[in-house]
C-alpha cells in the first residue's frame, strides 16, 4: 500500500521534468534569436519566440549573461549529443560527419557571438573548455569511424578539423557574398580517399 508522501513525489517529478522541458525549449528559442537578430535582441522576441511571459526568462536567468551561458552550453551538448545518433543513424560514417558538422556549422554561427559577450567574463576559459572537452571526442568518433570504413584517409586530428572550420566560419556575417560552407564542402571532401583510376 502506498505510503502518505509516494503520492507527492509523482507530481513533483513531473513537475521537475516540465520546468526542464520549458527550459530546454526556452535555450533553444534563445538560441535562433540570437542566430536571426544578434546576442543583443530584445528578451520580448526569445519570451515570443518560445512561448513564455518576459518575467519567466528573467526568473531563470536574472541576467542576460547567464542565458548566453546557458545558450552557449546547451548548444554544445545539443552538439555533443548528435554524433553518435547521426552515426548510428546515417548511411555511412562520412554522411553522419558531413552531417555533424551542418550542425556544427550552425552552432559556430551562434557561438562567435555569444563567444563576444562572455569574453571579457573570467569564466570564458572554462566554456572553451567545456566545448574543446565536449566536442573533439565526438568529432573523434565520427573521423574515427569514417577512417575504419575506409571513407576517409587516416592523419586528420578533430581539433585541427574544428579549428580549420571555425576558421573558415569567421567573416561571415560581415561579407554577404561568402559562404563557408562551399569552402567547408570542398575541405571534407578532400579528406576522403582519391578515387582510383
Amino acid at each position: 500500500m502506498p505510503t502518505a508522501d509516494e503520492p507527492a513525489k509523482a507530481p513533483t517529478r513531473s513537475k521537475r521534468a516540465d520546468a526542464q522541458r520549458n527550459q530546454q525549449a526556452l535555450l533553444g528559442a534563445a538560441a535562433e534569436v540570437f542566430a536571426a537578430s544578434g546576442i543583443d535582441a530584445p528578451i520580448r522576441e526569445i519570451a515570443a519566440r518560445a512561448g513564455v511571459g518576459v518575467g519567466t526568462i528573467y526568473r531563470h536567468f536574472p541576467a542576460r549573461a547567464d542565458l548566453v551561458v546557458a545558450v552557449y552550453r546547451h548548444q554544445v551538448e545539443a552538439c555533443a549529443e548528435a554524433g553518435p545518433r547521426l552515426l548510428a543513424a546515417a548511411d555511412s560514417p562520412f554522411v553522419a560527419l558531413r552531417q555533424w558538422v551542418d550542425l556544427f556549422v550552425d552552432f559556430l554561427a551562434t557561438k562567435h557571438g555569444l563567444a563576444n559577450t562572455v569574453q571579457s567574463d573570467s569564466g570564458f576559459d572554462a566554456l572553451h573548455s567545456y566545448f574543446l572537452d565536449r566536442l573533439v571526442p565526438v568529432c573523434s568518433q565520427l573521423l574515427d569511424a569514417a577512417v575504419e570504413a575506409d571513407e576517409v584517409r587516416p592523419g586528420t586530428h578533430a581539433y585541427e578539423l574544428m579549428r580549420g572550420i571555425g576558421n573558415l566560419c569567421i567573416g561571415r556575417d560581415s561579407d554577404p557574398r561568402y559562404d563557408p560552407r562551399r569552402l567547408i564542402d570542398l575541405l571534407l571532401r578532400g579528406l576522403g580517399r582519391p578515387e582510383e583510376a
